[in-house]
């Protein structure tokens, strides 16, 4: 059966192979971002989803044309790589303004008529960085971290209109994320060891998980009656930082993390 399907961050990368998988399924699919893409799988709305009023417009548009919202799909986002010290202020609300408050300015407002329809899913999509702090991408992982718990939150009180609520971990994905990346300065007694840190990041990156299999994952999830909080996709050596986040002693992980930095 035809979904309504609505994915932000459809411009590029994750969000777009999502948006065309879908749209070829024979679902209706809204991308919303801040650049127009011409697809014949799906139909795009220029949004800046930090802009309330922008994310208003759209969802407006949409249920002039549907009658229900089945799913969202949070993808926006971006990284910040740099030290905690060198991060200022402005660095910090531009990456939380669009990884947290512009993902949840998106379930507000789809919301209302998912309660009104008595069913919905929203999967927000996090990273398997969000469960532990990664060296020169504290923020990042913060930012994630944070809506992991918003999330977390939001189970317990959208349930009693059945709508579903999930935080999908992604490993590195084969994308362009580094040139949409905040960028902070990086000061000198840090920028040895930042630019061996910040060459395996875009080493992972460009030997990462290809977009497509994410949408195949996420089309297994929306198959689900149940779910459960927290997803993890991506390739072994990745996911499994969390279960040895959660059993090895703190100094103990942290020596793995750096070998795996190549920070030593």
């Amino acid at each position: 059966m035809s979904k309504t399907i609505i994915i932000t961050g459809a411009s590029s990368g994750i969000g777009l192979a999502l948006a065309e998988y879908f749209g070829k399924k024979g679902n209706k699919v809204y991308g919303l971002s801040r650049k127009v893409v011409n697809s014949d799988y799906f139909v795009s709305i220029p949004t800046d989803i930090t802009e309330k009023n922008q994310i208003d417009n759209a969802i407006s548009e949409i249920l002039k044309k549907e009658t229900k919202i089945d799913v969202l799909i949070n993808n926006a986002g971006k990284g910040m790589p740099g030290a905690v010290e060198d991060s200022t202020k402005e660095n910090i609300l531009e990456l939380f303004n669009l990884n947290l408050i512009g993902a949840v300015q998106m379930m507000t407002a789809v919301l209302p008529k998912m309660r009104e329809q008595q069913s919905g899913k929203i999967i927000n999509v996090s990273s398997i960085g969000s469960e532990m702090g990664l060296p020169f991408r504290g923020f990042y992982s913060a930012s994630k971290s944070a809506l992991d718990k918003v999330t977390e939150a939001m189970r317990y009180e959208v349930y009693p209109w059945n709508i579903h609520v999930c935080a999908l971990h992604l490993g590195d994905i084969k994308t362009n994320i580094a040139e949409n990346r905040v960028k902070t300065n990086v000061s000198e007694p840090y920028k040895e060891v930042y630019d061996k840190v910040h060459a395996v990041m875009n080493a992972h990156v460009d030997d990462g998980t290809e977009p497509l299999e994410v949408a195949i994952y996420v089309d297994k999830l929306l198959q689900k009656s149940k779910w459960k909080a927290h997803y993890y996709f991506g390739k072994f050596g990745q996911k499994i930082g969390v279960p040895l986040k959660w059993i090895l002693p703190q100094n103990t992980y942290e020596n793995l993390m750096k070998k795996y930095n190549k920070m030593d």
